[in-house]
């Protein structure tokens, strides 16, 4: 497109917002005026049949066709239209002002290299958002987010956003739902950029909402969890280790008495298995941290630190054959006693959980060793 590149980009996506969208054009081009931003409104159409992307040219959008639907489609399409260094990000549906463009602008150059609105800081008026949403699903999500991805975030999924040309270009986002919201916060995060949050005042939307709360709320989360192997995979799985072994241990000499309880054999059982769960869920949350090195890896990253300086295939042998040679060890021992004894009857349930136990972990450890380094050694990748 010809003429001069705006320093700005105010972007809508748009899917059948006809009684709001020229408004909110209106709105945001009035504000970058008034501020003396060099700018532009790129209105990113998902489809509308009711007039919308006329109405918005009218009142001075640039509009951009984003054939994919969903909310994260068609940001994406606007972003890759938009000509502006700074990128504003913002609903069409006049639930957020737009004249706070400049204020994002400010922070913008700052040093921010995303900035998120606020509604829980600033003002959300009467019947903008459902109680469910206000008192439940919101601060959850965002709760969740801000304690996998290590930094307190207010308003997780506030639709009035900005970034950088260059933060766009690190995070490459690629959702195309809902889930967009938390994938800009969860990359911005992942990535150490610098984030900071203004407070916003919310208003009632014209129309019908296109949030559905609890398919997209699953769709966040889901988001999140995928993204997360420590608290996913990592946490429990070590929690259900050291819990298995532990008990394992405790119980191999005798039963226990604590209290009025009294803890046999059969718990017995319950520790193997959690023990051998916890060893598949390290295994598998080591190999999603593999997997997930390039543009999804955790600057600094603990676990990924460790899996560099101290793993390879050959150790991860080595280890899992002398868990399970401890196992048939433990077996073969049962096996010479019950030959002395004269073959008589057998009772071990005690070491010859422990030494399964071992055998079986010791199996997941080799296996897990290769499927790690299949995902670590990949040429393709």
């Amino acid at each position: 497109m010809s003429g001069p590149r705006p320093d700005v980009s105010v972007i809508m996506p748009c899917l059948n917002e006809a009684a709001t969208v020229a408004r909110c054009v209106a709105k945001a081009r009035r504000a970058m005026e008034l501020a003396g931003l060099s700018g532009e409104v790129v209105v990113a159409d998902n489809g509308s049949d009711d007039g919308s992307p006329a109405l918005a040219e009218a009142a001075g959008a640039r509009v951009v066709a984003a054939p994919v639907r969903g909310y994260g489609a068609a940001y994406l399409a606007g972003l890759e239209a938009a000509r502006g260094d700074l990128l504003v990000l913002g609903d069409a549906d006049d639930t957020y002002d737009f004249a706070s463009v400049p204020e994002f602008v400010a922070a913008l150059k700052a040093g921010s290299d995303v900035v998120l609105g606020s509604r829980f800081k600033g003002r959300i008026l009467p019947g903008a958002m459902p109680w469910l949403h206000r008192y439940v699903g919101n601060p959850v999500l965002s709760g969740i987010l801000s304690l996998f991805f290590g930094r307190r975030v207010s308003d997780a999924h506030c639709g009035l956003r900005a970034m950088t040309r260059d933060a766009s270009a690190r995070m490459r986002l690629r959702t195309s739902g809902m889930e967009f919201a938390s994938e800009m916060v969860a990359l911005a995060l992942r990535h150490g950029l610098a984030v900071g949050e203004i407070p916003i005042t919310y208003y009632p939307r014209s129309g019908e909402s296109k949030l559905r709360s609890f398919r997209d709320g699953w769709r966040h989360l889901r988001f999140m969890l995928l993204l997360s192997p420590t608290p996913l995979f990592l946490v429990p799985g070590l929690a259900a280790l050291v819990a298995g072994l532990a008990a394992l241990l405790a119980l191999l000499p005798g039963p226990l008495q604590i209290g009025g309880l009294l803890f046999d054999y059969h718990f017995m059982f319950v520790a193997s298995a959690l023990a051998v769960l916890g060893v598949q869920l390290v295994v598998l949350g080591l190999a999603a941290k593999s997997y997930g090195g390039g543009e999804l890896a955790v600057p600094g990253d603990r676990w990924v630190a460790w899996l560099d300086r101290h793993f390879t295939l050959e150790r991860g042998l080595l280890v899992g054959l002398a868990l399970a040679a401890a196992g048939l060890g433990v077996n073969g021992w049962i096996l010479e006693s019950w030959l002395r004894a004269g073959r008589g009857q057998l009772f071990a349930v005690r070491p010859a959980l422990l030494g399964l136990s071992l055998i079986v972990v010791g199996a997941q450890v080799v296996f897990g060793s290769f499927f790690i380094s299949v995902l670590r050694d990949d040429p393709r990748r």
